[in-house]
Order: structure tokens, then sequence, then C-alpha cells
């Protein structure tokens, strides 16, 4: 499926946007144009660099311009990311021939500042704080989700094999709040499905023995690959909080249960969320946030080419409230160490 393809039953209309779940907005080509202006006008903005702090100052400033009708569903969204916990935005200013060939280098990532980094950045900023991570793709704040030939087969974001769901970075402490993919490319047979499940549609679905054990300090994870340095976490639960509406924390390929028990309740869980999830083929211009404390995301196999135009995402990290992690940032900088 595609983003066109979520249910207008779903899709707010503007005369219902204030009460209906904000799953989708298409900017109008007027709308796409303000966003474009304030894109290009941020490029501009000394040295041109994405990670620099004047640079992330003046996309924060900038990302209070943004047409209206974004900035009210960014905010609904914000306060109830909804049943399936995503944020579709569609029309947004990527020009896919006009583009340079795709990156296909391990921790490829955006330093210099253009006009799809800044859209990306302009979003995420009224979102939350953009953050990265020191030790994955060196704390670039916006980085690329290309296939690597030397990582086809892996399970990290530079592969081209089926990618288990996951919430980003499960194994960490201070995990991202909300992850955004923006399209730049899409992959030549658009076969490569954004894999989407929220734990609010399968939470009806988990027996109570099964809830019970997901509940308990049963499971560990291991980082991802893409990480360079990081040990396994403490024993953990994967669902967590309120028990009518709990958040998860589990990577299938990297969380493992302590026993048996928590060993089968882990795959029922899988084979649940498999089951309920939906695939999103994201097109040039197209903006997904999912809801990292709600959502599992994968992505499906495809076949890269690497020739310069196989499929190419901007990725980017959010966080609601940066004085929660202040000890892990230094200089009170945007990357956590």
């Amino acid at each position: 499926m595609s983003i066109d393809d979520i249910s207008a039953e779903t899709t707010p209309s503007r005369d219902t946007a204030e009460t209906a779940a904000p799953f989708r907005l298409d900017l109008t080509d007027e709308e796409r144009a303000e966003v474009r202006a304030l894109a290009e006008r941020l490029t501009r903005v000394g040295p041109g660099l994405v990670d620099e702090h004047e640079w992330v100052a003046e996309a924060r400033r900038l990302s209070c311009r943004l047409p209206v009708r974004l900035l009210e569903r960014i905010r609904q969204y914000r306060s109830d990311a909804g049943p399936d916990g995503m944020l579709c935005l569609a029309n947004l200013p990527v020009d896919a021939d006009r583009l340079p060939d795709t990156p296909s280098t391990p921790d490829s990532v955006e330093r210099e500042a253009t006009v799809p980094a800044a859209v990306a950045m302009l979003v995420g900023q009224q979102l939350g704080e953009v953050i990265a991570y020191r030790d994955e793709k060196y704390g670039a704040l916006v980085q690329n989700v290309v296939p690597v030939p030397s990582l086809a087969r892996s399970q990290s974001n530079g592969g081209s094999v089926p990618l288990e769901f996951h919430i980003e970075n499960a194994f960490h402490s201070h995990r991202p709040h909300y992850v955004g993919l923006l399209c730049l490319r899409s992959d030549h047979e658009r076969t490569a499905g954004t894999e989407i499940c929220s734990v609010r549609r399968v939470l009806g679905r988990i027996d109570e023995a099964d809830r019970k054990i997901l509940e308990a300090p049963r499971f560990v994870t291991e980082a991802p690959p893409s990480f360079r340095s990081a040990e396994r976490t403490q024993p953990h639960p994967v669902l967590v909080g309120s028990p009518e509406d709990p958040d998860i924390r589990v990577d299938f390929n990297a969380t493992s249960a302590l026993d048996e028990e928590g060993r089968q309740a882990l795959q029922r869980l899988r084979d649940t969320m498999a089951d309920t999830g939906e695939s999103l083929v994201l097109s040039p211009g197209e903006l997904v946030f999912v809801d990292n404390r709600l959502v599992v995301h994968g992505r499906a196999d495809f076949v890269p080419r690497y020739d310069g135009r196989d499929r190419w995402l901007h990725r980017i990290f959010v966080h609601l409230d940066n004085r929660l992690s202040r000890p892990h940032r230094a200089d009170n900088g945007r990357v956590l160490v």
C-alpha cells in the first residue's frame, strides 16, 4: 500500500481536523511553495551545514513559519498519535529528478544543508527537538537510509533483506520519541514498503497470560549493528507503563527472553504484529513520522541496483523533552553520548 491508500475513514478533512486522528496531510501546491521557500532560505544560512548550532537554531525559528494547517496537524499528533501512531505528510518539496546519485556507502549522512534536509529539519524541529547519537552515523542529525552493498544481508538501515519489526534504539535509555522518514527516491520496483504496526492495534489480541509475561523484566536487548559501541540492556519489560495503553520496547531481531515462557510470549507478539501491520511504499516528497513509544517498524525486502537511483530516505530522531537526556549531551548539544 502507498500513503494514498490510507482509508478516508481515518484521514481527517479540513472540517474534522480538530477531532479526527491526524494520520495524513496532503499539502496544497501553495503550501508546498511556502515550505520550499523556508527550506531554500535555510540552505543559505552560513555555513550551510546541518549540524552547526547556528543552523539548527535558525531551523527552529523558521519552523514556526510553516503553513498553519501543517502546524495544526503536528500539534494534534504530539497530543495523541492515534491508534496507528503515525503522521503522514505528502507533497513536500522534494524533486527526485534534481537529486544527485543515491549514496551507497556505510554510515551515509547528510551534512550539507540541502532542500530535503532542510524540509526534514523544519518539520522535526516543530514536532520536538531533533537529536542524534554519537555512536550511530557519527552523530549526524540527518541520516541517509540507503542500500549499501557490503550491508545487503544485514539487519540494518543499509540492508535490503526484510528488516525485522523494531522500535528505534530499543536498547537505549533515551530512545527517540519519534522517528521521521522523508522519501527522496523510491526503490525501482516500489516493493520496499515501510512496515508499521502500533501496539494499540494489537493489545486486545494479546491474552492475559502473555500480557503479564511481557509486562515483566524478563527480556534483554542488544544494540543494533549501526551502533559502534554498546552493551546489552539490563532485564526490561516489553510492555511498559499504563496497562490500558502501554508503550512497547522491543527489537525482534535484538530482543531475547531470559526464559522459555518469555520466548514463546515474545514470538506470539511478533506473529500478531506481523499479521496486523501495514506496509507503506513511500514516494518522493512523502514524510512519515512514527511514535517510537507505540510503533514498531521494519522494511520489506527489495533488490537494489546500486546505479545511483536506488531508494533514498532521510531519517531524523526527535525528542519531546531535552532535559531528560541533558546529562548525556555534552555542552547541551544535540548529540547523545
